[in-house]
């Protein structure tokens, strides 16, 4: 890739791969070689190996290899011309600069290089008011009073805009002129055009620093009752909000390193996170997600655990971010924090209020976005066609984005499991969307509302009218509460109240206490024909609902396990799935 005579073959020529792949790698001399654990995959013996005088690098594992620019490209995912770069500043190799191709370029490069410099400035000074006036020393009690210390503030640059309206205004004027002072989104000018202040007053401020590190923006939190309580910088032209992810200058070391990333809403639940000694954490500046930020996540990770507030607002950017990232094929967790008393727990709180360990334990148990989308959909009433209905539209548009097709086909039957719908039906409206390439997916009442299974439609009629072994049968179906979860279940209910009464069954009483599409199913059921019923095939009806019963225990022991929980839990699982194995095969 490097052409003879480029700057390119000369970074190649002086650079030394073992330096370079030093800092990635902890490297260990063995023979002429220097080998340890491959960056590249999961490994516990060392089968990566770099030769210094060839200047090459090659892992016996997984087969990857290459020269220094190849390890650069793969560590950092940049293209070859930022790897010349990062190879060239590693080994105190002067960079040529880039031609300009015009004026204006040229003005615009100094005009970045200006606002940089701005915000650079700013930090300082935010920072300056936090440690040394009498308001910054209210905004540490308040920052001390949300768990962070002096140590914390430092870490993460947490500064505090004073509420005069032009502090900061006087101070950078005298070294820029009005207009860059606009246009750094640093200050703002009245609605009549004239006059000049300050755009965070009163404020504590979190420094957003680009990838590289460099300070491109802030945010800023109200220390009073101002509104909005979170105020951020402007689109400039260093900043744009969808192209930065908060703390992914800190955070893409530990993201490539432990190759997925914890994703969250605001700059104190990154800032909890990454003191509780994980780093891989970044948050969306407190914005909704967008597709910039995902593909700059993609350069380091395909992996992502979400973790947004689970308000309202909080679970809406959590769908949101779910179709984003599934679309970019990303495979996604996610963690909802449980409450702490009646309290709804944010990262923040969590692990002020629990500690990091228990944070890290629930971070290590996020579910699979499916499941907790599942979840959600489970909230719905699932008892009535309509609510099942809605359900299904709530997940399907989920599944529709999933690139891959067998993961996509491997969800649809987990959905159709959990919520205990004909897979069919599923499977039919992926392919009629897909077809007709529509977003979002509906699933008429009719396809969702499944009439009762032969089984169910058996017991119904048996309940209402076998009065020699009613109660009996009655009093099996309560205990087992194999009707829990049926189509059928309510008016199952119905049926056994009045079976154990002791009362002769009026089906036009049962009717009464039930709803409108319950009551017209149980009447058709009433009005087919069928035979004597007897107890043999009460028996019968009764051993096919257990054996239905235990095909739902059976995946859902299964959904838990593939979870990976902790090893006495993960014991008792494989112990209860070999009894229902046990329980099925002898049933058959």
């Amino acid at each position: 890739m490097a052409e003879a005579g480029s700057f390119a073959d000369r970074v190649k020529q002086q650079a030394d791969i073992v330096r370079v792949v030093g800092e990635y790698v902890r490297l260990k001399k063995s023979g002429q070689n220097f080998t340890g654990l491959c960056p590249f995959h999961a490994e516990k013996s060392p089968s990566f190996a770099v030769h210094p005088s060839k200047q090459i690098y090659h892992c016996f594992g997984c087969g990857v290899g290459g020269d220094v620019f190849k390890f650069v490209m793969e560590m950092e995912k940049c293209a070859f011309p930022e790897a010349i770069r990062i190879v060239a500043e590693k080994c105190g190799i002067a960079v040529p600069r880039q031609k300009e191709r015009s004026p204006e370029e040229r003005k615009e490069n100094q005009q970045r290089a200006l606002l940089v410099e701005m915000h650079r400035e700013a930090q300082t000074f935010f920072v300056k008011q936090l440690e040394a006036t009498p308001e910054g020393k209210a905004a540490q009690a308040y920052l001390e009073d949300r768990g962070l210390d002096k140590e914390a503030m430092t870490r993460f640059g947490i500064g505090y805009a004073p509420s005069g309206g032009d502090v900061l205004l006087r101070h950078l004027k005298p070294k820029c002129n009005e207009k860059l002072l606009v246009e750094s989104g640093l200050v703002s000018r009245d609605q009549s055009g004239g006059r000049l202040f300050d755009r965070f007053r009163r404020r504590i401020t979190f420094p957003i620093a680009n990838e590289s590190g460099k300070i491109v923006a802030f945010g800023a939190r109200a220390l009073g009752d101002d509104m909005p309580k979170y105020l951020n910088s402007p689109e400039t032209p260093i900043y744009s909000k969808s192209n930065v992810l908060y703390h992914m200058d800190r955070a893409k070391e530990g993201i490539r390193r432990q190759d997925f990333a914890i994703l969250v809403e605001g700059y104190l639940d990154a800032i909890a996170v990454a003191r509780a000694g994980i780093s891989n954490v970044v948050a969306s500046c407190g914005t909704s997600l967008a597709e910039p930020q995902i593909k700059l996540l993609g350069r380091f990770t395909r992996r992502v655990i979400v973790n947004y507030d689970p308000d309202a607002a909080g679970q809406i950017a959590t769908e949101r971010s779910l179709s984003l990232l599934l679309e970019q094929d990303f495979e996604v967790r996610v963690l909802a924090l449980p409450p702490i008393g009646n309290k709804k727990a944010d990262p923040d709180l969590f692990i002020r209020e629990k500690g990091a360990e228990e944070y890290l334990k629930l971070l290590k148990e996020a579910l699979p976005y499916v499941d907790y989308l599942i979840a959600r959909a489970r909230q719905m009433d699932l008892t009535s066609g309509e609510g099942k209905r809605q359900a299904v539209n709530f997940l399907l548009p989920y599944v529709q984005k999933i690139p891959n097709r067998i993961l996509r086909s491997e969800w649809a039957t987990r959905i159709a499991q959990q919520l205990r719908l004909d897979e069919p039906v599923l499977r039919a409206a992926l392919s009629k969307a897909a077809a007709e390439r529509r977003s979002e997916l509906k699933i008429q009442p009719e396809l969702v509302a499944r009439a009762a299974k032969p089984v169910e439609r058996r017991l119904i009629r048996m309940l209402a009218e076998a009065p020699g072994f009613r109660q009996e049968l009655a009093k099996q179906l309560q205990n087992a509460g194999l009707y829990h979860g049926l189509e059928t279940e309510k008016i199952f209910e119905a049926l056994v109240i009045a079976s154990l009464s002791g009362q002769p069954v009026q089906a036009t009483e049962v009717g009464e206490a039930l709803e409108d599409r319950d009551r017209r199913l149980l009447f058709e059921i009433l009005f087919e024909e069928a035979n004597e019923p007897t107890w043999e095939e009460a028996m019968s009806c009764i051993e096919a609902l257990q054996h239905r019963r235990a095909e739902r225990e059976l995946a859902d022991v299964q959904r838990s396990i593939e979870a990976n929980p902790p090893g006495q839990e993960l014991r008792g699982l494989l112990e209860k799935k070999q009894e229902l194995m046990r329980r099925l095969a002898a049933a058959r």
